[in-house]
């Protein structure tokens, strides 16, 4: 990379952190953008994206200058200091990656292989309104526009040149496969709520369709997303007042709201559940982070209640689905975070190059003028054959460097020659 520049990602993800870890550290849509606003103020000169799903929160930053140490410990205190979470508390969750490691994982994130759920499409569309969103809110400049506009463009390369998206893939057509199935032998005489209006809600939505689910019932605290989503999937909206009555008579619930604190408690399930048939059992898939449901709630009769965490052995298994396909998606990724980074490095000597150029045009234009004034009787025709000359000794001067430079960042930052070349024609920053 570039000595100048500065990448740092901090965060947590469902490979190495609870799920307990991950809501004391997720952002809502609201969350994010304030967090985002509040890194401006504090740290104006380093550019910053946060993103965060359910199953991942993380932090990415780029500044110029030797600051990435200190540029982790801000972005790690920020991450804790928003949740009120003391720092040492996630401290050991917690990943930390500098420079060539930040655009190799972001490459990797926005390529759906790090995804719980290998090759879900989802992962795209939250990396790029990640980065959208921090634009908007003036914390990203040239640096973070290069490193996310890069992902972006590795992401459609490896969808349109492996078969890892082929099918259509994603959490919860995991969850309800592999969970829903084993309760349920078929679907269209069951009674599906679905809490939440989101992309989630709406992948749930088209998978639960696919699966022959006819009774949908869409339930938002927008009523009018809800009567929206109805609409489009054939189902009925319900209110959010009408939310214990829909537990009482749903057979089974997927839960995707973006909720900072559960919206059933314990308390309020056994109130509810009360109500219900025992013999009937009621299948729930909590998708959000943090959790809607309470935990304890699977220790009810007949209740089967499922997190983003119980689905690892089924993505795991789609995972090795799909191990056929992950080299050659690995090998892109690897590909184009050298390409980056021989980039990045390569631009690092564009202000020297720059200077360098401008000093021999300079020198060369000062030395024309002096040998015309010298030789007024030159005809046009001998001056456009002195001036050709004059720019291909130029030319052939700057070529030599600039073949050296190019060749040298491809193998790591380019500092001895750069360092060289300003001490030699004493190009001054």
């Amino acid at each position: 990379m570039e000595s100048s520049i500065k990448l740092a990602m901090v965060g947590c993800s469902h490979r190495q952190s609870s799920l307990a870890v991950r809501e004391r550290l997720a952002f809502s849509p609201t969350q994010t953008a304030d967090a985002l606003a509040a890194w401006r103020v504090d740290h104006a000169e380093t550019e910053a994206v946060l993103l965060s799903t359910c199953n991942r929160v993380e932090l990415y930053t780029a500044t110029r200058g030797d600051q990435s140490a200190s540029s982790v410990e801000a972005a790690l205190g920020h991450l804790a200091d928003f949740h009120n979470v003391p720092v040492d508390d996630v401290r050991s969750d917690v990943v930390t990656l500098e420079n060539a490691e930040v655009v190799r994982h972001l490459f990797t994130v926005a390529a759906s292989l790090d995804s719980m759920v290998v090759g879900e499409a989802q992962i795209l569309g939250q990396v790029k309104q990640a980065y959208e969103l921090a634009g908007r809110l003036g914390c990203t400049g040239p640096l973070m526009h290069h490193l996310f506009q890069s992902a972006l463009r590795v992401a459609r390369r490896v969808a349109s040149d492996t078969s890892l998206h082929r099918h259509r893939v994603s959490i919860p057509s995991v969850a309800i496969s592999d969970f829903a199935g084993r309760i349920f032998e078929r679907f269209d005489d069951k009674r599906v709520l679905v809490i939440g209006a989101g992309k989630m809600a709406q992948e749930t939505l088209d998978y639960l369709t696919d699966a022959g689910a006819r009774r949908l019932v869409i339930l938002n605290r927008d009523y009018d997303r809800a009567l929206e989503l109805a609409e489009e999937w054939h189902g009925m909206p319900a209110t959010w007042a009408s939310l214990a009555d829909e537990l009482a008579v749903a057979d089974m619930v997927v839960s995707t709201t973006g909720a900072d604190r559960p919206i059933v408690s314990l308390a309020d399930y056994r109130q509810h559940i009360a109500r219900r048939r025992y013999q009937r059992p009621l299948f729930i898939l909590d998708l959000a982070v943090p959790r809607d449901f309470d935990p304890a709630i699977r220790e009810e009769l007949g209740v089967y209640l499922y997190g983003i965490d119980d689905l690892k052995e089924a993505c795991e298994k789609n995972r090795a689905e799909r191990s056929k396909e992950l080299p050659a998606a690995e090998a892109i990724v690897d590909e184009e975070t050298r390409r980056f980074v021989a980039e990045t490095r390569h631009r690092a000597t564009g202000p020297v190059i720059a200077r360098f150029r401008e000093g021999l045009e300079k020198s060369q234009a000062d030395e024309l003028e002096r040998l015309f004034d010298r030789l007024p009787e030159l005809d046009e025709r001998s001056r456009r054959e002195i001036e050709q000359f004059a720019d291909r000794l130029v030319g052939k001067m700057l070529h030599p460097p600039l073949a050296s430079l190019r060749d040298e960042s491809q193998n790591g930052p380019p500092h001895g020659l750069l360092e060289a070349l300003q001490r030699l024609f004493q190009l001054k920053d």
